[in-house]
């Protein structure tokens, strides 16, 4: 009778197991399988008119193509900072330049500047809750940390959705945004034989502390932020310390002033301001905040029908750049339509022999001739390491740089931000920096075989992988919309 009794319950707990499983799988793809169009009446929000300006804005603007420079110029603002500091990212790390990065913003605080961060709570909070760094930085009482959609395996749809702005704000004064997380991956020189190129905008605002400061696209993305801090699915986190990491959080305030510390005594030119990033910007016509909507669910297109907008109004060039390009049918026709008007069409996107998405890539594997078909000249990057890179170039006045790649997910799932930059000088800047990397890069025919580029080298993907790329390439496509 026991031995009855035991292999019910058994019975019982792996059926129960197994319901909670396809109720987890269900719940976190079945709600996003419809892809949405935008409405009538938010075309007319959204006209891209607004995107150019006739006079001399009040921001300037440059790029942060290097990996080092991207670190510098963020110790340099934090470090800056007088009033206030908002940070937003998908991820943040526990390693060095989070460390410097976090040491900065606690000297900061401690000296009495409002902070506010906030962080993707599925990507960053795996992260984030290791570290007792971030319960030290918390306890101040200037000092708040959220989570955006926090997942929750009772509501498996939460999984989706995901928070993948990435920008630093530092009082009215200066805005960095693009497509960086927070890590040695993309910041410093810490880890060079593994890490990603990518590429931020760096805005000053020339008018701060005047009447027309509120022109500046600062107070946009300030804007957009406080909207996204105060939805429902953003929560307050390390407010509560646990008994188990109270010591642990008095040796994080000690790391915090050691690295700080250390900061100011080998980089002393950097963290007292005598580094000149304001002098490498140069004037524009309008910047101008692009984003999805903030709810976690499948969500308008709202930056995609921009963008499309703004390439169909194109007259001469668009080079696109995004580490990967995942597409649905309505993306793909949308791309389409940019061969017909017969001017320079050009995407860059990630070989697969150095791409770091892999499911991105097994994606491009199947699917490789749906983007050549739609009539762009395609270019698979071979450089030393994979590329981040999320870019728009527009004839030779409009540049678009951000979190947004060429994918289902940024395009339909989460929340993302973009600048529409209008001006001649800075689009000489994008260009130049997209050209640098299409030098690194193979040039493909409409048949997808190699016809410039022979000198680049590409890595030779191992034997196990490209097994498994064939595997997965065909199976992917049944979840290919969460790509």
């Amino acid at each position: 009778m026991i031995t009855c009794n035991r292999k019910q319950v058994t019975k019982t707990i792996v059926t129960l197991s197994l319901i909670f499983i396809v109720y987890l799988v269900l719940g976190m793809t079945l709600p996003f399988v419809q892809q949405k169009e935008v409405s009538e009446s938010a075309k007319e929000e959204l006209n891209v008119d607004r995107f150019y300006g006739d006079g001399v804005s009040v921001d300037r603007a440059s790029i942060i193509e290097d990996s080092k420079e991207a670190l510098d110029i963020r110790l340099w603002m934090l470090n800056e900072a007088k009033d206030k500091i908002i940070l937003s990212s998908f991820s943040f790390k526990t390693d060095r330049s989070c460390q410097e990065i976090f040491a900065t913003v606690y000297a900061a605080a401690k000296r009495g500047v409002e902070v506010q961060i906030i962080a993707d709570g599925l990507s960053a909070g795996r992260d984030m809750k290791k570290d007792p760094m971030y319960y030290a930085l918390a306890k101040l009482p200037n000092v708040t940390i959220k989570y955006y959609n926090n997942f929750d395996p009772l509501r498996p749809w939460t999984f989706n959705g995901r928070l993948h702005d990435k920008y630093v704000i530092v009082d009215d004064r200066m805005l960095l945004l693009g497509g960086r997380n927070t890590s040695n991956y993309f910041l410093g020189t810490y880890n060079t034989n593994v890490l990603s190129y990518d590429r931020d905008v760096f805005v000053y605002n020339t008018a701060a502390g005047t009447e027309k400061s509120g022109e500046s696209v600062i107070h946009e993305v300030e804007a957009y932020f406080t909207t996204l801090w105060n939805a429902k699915e953003s929560e307050v986190v390390f407010n509560k310390i646990p008994w188990t990491k109270k010591g642990k959080v008095n040796d994080a305030v000690k790391m915090y002033e050691t690295v700080y510390d250390t900061l100011l005594s080998e980089r002393e030119a950097l963290m007292t301001g005598d580094v000149d990033f304001i002098g490498k910007t140069v004037e524009t016509n309008k910047i101008t905040l692009i984003t999805n909507p903030i709810h976690i669910m499948s969500k308008e297109p709202y930056i995609w029908y921009q963008i499309n907008e703004l390439m169909q109004k194109a007259e001469n060039r668009i080079w696109i750049q995004s580490p990967y390009v995942v597409m649905n049918k309505a993306m793909e026709n949308d791309l389409a339509k940019l061969k017909e008007k017969r001017m320079e069409y050009e995407i860059l996107l990630n070989a697969v022999e150095v791409g770091d998405n892999y499911v991105a890539s097994s994606d491009y594997l199947f699917n490789k001739q749906d983007v050549l078909n739609t009539g762009a000249t395609i270019y698979e990057f071979a450089g030393e390491h994979s590329m981040h890179d999320k870019s728009v170039l527009i004839d030779d006045d409009l540049s678009i740089i951000g979190s947004y790649n060429f994918d289902m997910r940024s395009v339909y799932l989460d929340t993302e931000t973009m600048l529409v930059i209008h001006g001649k000088e800075f689009n000489a800047q994008l260009e130049k920096v997209m050209r640098d990397m299409k030098e690194q890069s193979y040039e493909l025919d409409s048949d997808g075989n190699y016809v410039a580029g022979q000198d680049v080298t590409l890595p030779e993907i191992p034997w196990w992988k490209k097994i498994a790329f064939r595997v997965t390439s065909v199976v992917f496509q049944i979840i290919r919309y969460l790509f």
